[in-house]
């Protein structure tokens, strides 16, 4: 029996331009903790993070407390006010600033989707019309002052082979009922995830190219799969 999921959605949300905001941010970046998934530079700010550290840039809590705001959130008023328009818990919030000239290598976010729970959500602030993110191979339009839904379970990349900066902000939330109503209205776009046993066999050999904890639940779910569909065939 095959699964489908939502793998993106543009949202139906009036986000108001953010670009002043971000426009004098020096000094309060982080490189990226996850080096081996980009190369050229990828930097983060992190507005809502693990006890509201500002040293801590991860969108997971690491056992280092829940996710609180940080100090620097009170820099953004416009970013604090949007957030406080999503009636739903919020997790993470970053703005992620992949540089010109920088790539973001294909990679999977284990179980970050909505079907598990938790949606990560992009609104683009600063892009140019180099800029490309794909999600399974397939190129998304995402503009400024946009809101867009990525399943980041499914695995996606992203370049900037433009001359300027490309700036995102990029929240983490939790599928509440009113997060499914907004989801009800917006545009989206689906994924079936395969039957076939060979496509199956390649989807555990990705995984277990990336070892994590999380990747080992979804690897045991695939071979549990291949393995009745191998007895049925």
């Amino acid at each position: 029996m095959s699964t489908t999921v939502v793998s993106s959605a543009k949202l139906p949300v009036i986000v108001p331009s953010l670009i002043n905001e971000v426009a004098n941010t020096n000094g309060l970046w982080n490189a990226h903790y996850n080096q081996v998934h980009y190369t050229g530079n990828w930097d983060v700010l992190p507005l809502r993070s693990p006890g509201g550290n500002t040293a801590f840039s991860y969108a997971e809590t690491m056992n280092h407390g829940q996710f609180q705001d940080t100090a620097y959130l009170n820099s953004f008023p416009a970013i604090r006010q949007l957030l406080q328009q999503f009636n739903c818990p919020l997790l993470s919030a970053r703005l992620l600033n992949l540089k010109a000239g920088s790539v973001i290598k294909k990679h999977r976010d284990f179980d970050l989707s909505f079907e598990h729970g938790e949606a990560r959500l992009h609104f683009p602030i600063i892009t140019n019309d180099k800029v490309s993110f794909y999600l399974n191979d397939k190129l998304l339009p995402m503009q400024a002052g946009e809101c867009w839904y990525i399943n980041a379970n499914l695995p996606h990349n992203a370049i900037n082979a433009g001359d300027t900066d490309r700036i995102h902000l990029v929240v983490d939330c939790v599928v509440n009922d009113w997060l499914k109503d907004l989801f009800e209205r917006a545009e989206k776009s689906y994924y079936t995830y395969p039957t076939d046993t060979n496509m199956i066999l390649r989807m555990i050999e990705e995984l277990k190219a990336n070892p994590s904890p999380a990747a080992q639940g979804i690897i045991d779910e695939l071979e549990e799969k291949y393995r009745l569909l191998s007895e049925t065939n």
